[in-house]
């Protein structure tokens, strides 16, 4: 064998055991994929079907200008989906091969700038800037987040596959794909203002207690107390009735104002003067 030939082996060789442990490693993470109903941290995995994605996400109405999170977010699914209506999204998922495999998807889509994935705990998320929050959680899941939730600006949407938050939060809306088999009923819930207390309304006062987005009270004039009924929440917009008139309106931190619909139509507003 000729010294030329040895000194190529040899070379061949030397780049073969530098390059042999990052190229298997590639091929690792290329090769990886996730099995339905493997066990995670805090859930199994089982992705939401691609057009039941597209339902919570229709749900939310999901548009460009929104921020999407997804908690436990698995192979990346719904962050991708919302980045294609041109959203930006987070995906966060404690597993680090479903970060990397979502990541590698969201580059061969070509929406890696606006769908991006982070290692972490659900838990520990920060998901304050959250415009809308597409999930696939088991009840124990969304009942350890509900405070988070709950904490969101209001008019945050929330959609859930499946499982509803429960303690008591009621969902503003419910769907499912048809036919529906699994994994089918999507639930909307809609982060309600904070307006429990008691405010100063050109005539009397009303003082308001609050269940997520039902709100009950009375109204004082005089000393004379009458039931609201019908009060609801919405986001930041409000409704109740009051003596047969209906008041509508928007709620903006310790204010609030609106249309007041009895007999004639007249403007409202209120002042939060105590908790």
């Amino acid at each position: 064998m000729s010294f030329r030939w040895k000194m190529v082996q040899l070379f061949c060789a030397i780049a073969l055991a530098l390059s042999g442990p990052a190229a298997a490693a590639d091929a690792g993470q290329a090769q990886y994929k996730p099995k339905l109903g493997q066990k995670g941290k805090d859930v199994v995995w089982i992705p939401s079907p691609e057009d039941m994605v597209e339902k919570m996400l229709d749900m939310a109405h999901v548009t460009s200008r929104d921020f999407v999170i997804d908690l436990g977010s698995g192979d990346g699914r719904n962050v991708i989906a919302a980045a294609k209506r041109g959203a930006r999204a987070l995906g966060v998922e404690y597993n680090p091969d479903l970060v990397a495999l979502s990541r590698r998807a969201a580059a061969a889509a070509g929406v890696g700038e606006r769908a991006r994935f982070v290692q972490g705990d659900m838990y520990e998320a920060d998901i304050s800037q959250a415009s809308a929050l597409i999930l696939f959680l088991i009840p124990n899941n969304l009942m350890k987040l509900a405070s988070k939730f709950v904490g969101l600006k209001p008019g945050t949407r929330i959609v859930s596959n499946t499982y509803e938050i429960g303690g008591g939060w009621d969902p503003d809306a419910t769907d499912r794909l048809q036919p529906c088999l699994t994994w089918c009923v999507a639930h909307l819930y809609i982060v309600p203002a904070q307006v429990e207390g008691t405010w100063q309304l050109p005539h009397g006062e009303l003082t308001l207690e609050q269940s997520f987005q039902k709100i009950t009270g009375i109204h004082e004039v005089e000393g004379i107390r009458v039931q609201i009924e019908n009060g609801v929440l919405r986001g930041n917009e409000i409704r109740f009735t009051i003596n047969a008139v209906e008041y509508t309106g928007r709620v903006n931190g310790d204010s609030m104002e609106g249309v007041a619909k009895g007999r004639i139509a007249s403007q409202w507003t209120a002042k939060r003067i105590g908790d």
